[in-house]
């Protein structure tokens, strides 16, 4: 391998994302960003910062406060070849363009019966812990993931920032991008300088275990492999599996880990009903039934709007509740 292969940056999940899109516009001239504040501003948590002074403001483009407008924009731009990188600020500001995600740009395939395609990325910082107000820490992925014609991707690194960034960018349908803002300066990690991608639909097995096994994703990984460490002290194997990918989800290696460990527990923060766990318990009913040991648990978020203030660090999985729920499994 030569050096330049083997160079890397030690870098935050939110210096990867700009990271990814530089390379990606470099790479690409149909690439576009687009959004609130992403050019001259840099973007409100700085993702875009700099791109605008190298691309210019036909490539990386300030938009009226308007998602409807925004994604809508991005669905015609992906109809006639291009590739837009869209960015709603917070997730929680999405719903005015729900009817532009689900109705237009999930759908262009369909509808035109191949004819036309959407390659476009949507990012939007999502979730809660950075003491934000109403709108600004909602965890609503199962909306998207529900939807045909969508991907759904949630890094949990740095380095899966960029790579499943750019594997989103040449994607040719839509895709979903949604970021844990509560780690985009949480920690650092080795990100390749070169362009890389990480496949869509691939889980990564964070921590190998023979005990039970640990499904998660996002901002939780990191509470769930600290829940991880902790139990192994005292003699609890725990398997961490991180998805990546909720849309394509990676149900091989789920299945695989759970026939290793007969026992199960899904970590993560939206609200428990209608979750994106209820879907991975009921592919390991279909698929796995008889590896089955204990009941398969959940510790999400709660059903209640997200929480202000006080109430935040309660209303998120933390490790000490992810390790009573492990417990729960390996105790039944």
């Amino acid at each position: 391998m030569s050096t330049q292969e083997s160079a890397t940056q030690n870098l935050t999940l939110v210096q990867a994302v700009r990271d990814g899109l530089y390379g990606e516009l470099e790479r690409d001239d149909d690439v576009v960003v687009l959004g609130e504040d992403v050019g001259e501003n840099g973007g409100v948590f700085r993702a875009t910062q700099g791109l605008y002074d190298e691309f210019g403001p036909d490539r990386v483009i300030d938009t009226p406060l308007a998602e409807s407008g925004i994604v809508g924009a991005a669905v015609g731009m992906a109809a006639y070849g291009m590739k837009p990188v869209p960015e709603i600020q917070f997730s929680g500001f999405a719903y005015p363009a729900f009817d532009q995600i689900v109705s237009h740009a999930a759908r262009l395939r369909s509808r035109s019966r191949g004819r036309f395609a959407c390659s476009m990325t949507l990012r939007m910082p999502y979730g809660g812990g950075i003491r934000a107000p109403e709108h600004h820490s909602e965890s609503k992925e199962a909306f998207y993931a529900h939807e045909p014609g969508l991907k759904v991707v949630i890094p949990s690194t740095p380095r899966d920032a960029k790579g499943l960034l750019a594997a989103s960018i040449r994607d040719p349908d839509p895709v979903v991008f949604m970021e844990p803002k509560l780690i985009y300066r949480a920690f650092r990690d080795e990100v390749p300088d070169e362009e890389f991608t990480v496949p869509l639909g691939e889980a990564n097995v964070r921590r190998e275990g023979s005990d039970v096994s640990v499904f998660t994703w996002g901002a939780m990984c990191r509470p769930t492999i600290e829940a991880a460490e902790d139990l192994a002290e005292d003699g609890i194997d725990v398997e961490v599996v991180d998805l990546r990918t909720l849309k394509p989800m990676d149900t091989e290696t789920i299945v695989k880990s759970f026939e290793k460990t007969g026992r199960a527990v899904v970590v993560h923060e939206a609200p428990k009903t209608g979750g994106i766990a209820g879907e991975i318990i009921a592919t390991i009913q279909e698929e796995a039934l008889l590896y089955q040991e204990a009941p398969i648990g959940r510790v999400t978020g709660f059903d209640v709007p997200f929480p202000l203030y006080a109430l935040e660090d309660f209303y998120l999985p933390e490790p000490a509740r992810i390790a009573d729920g492990i417990l729960d499994a390996i105790e039944f």
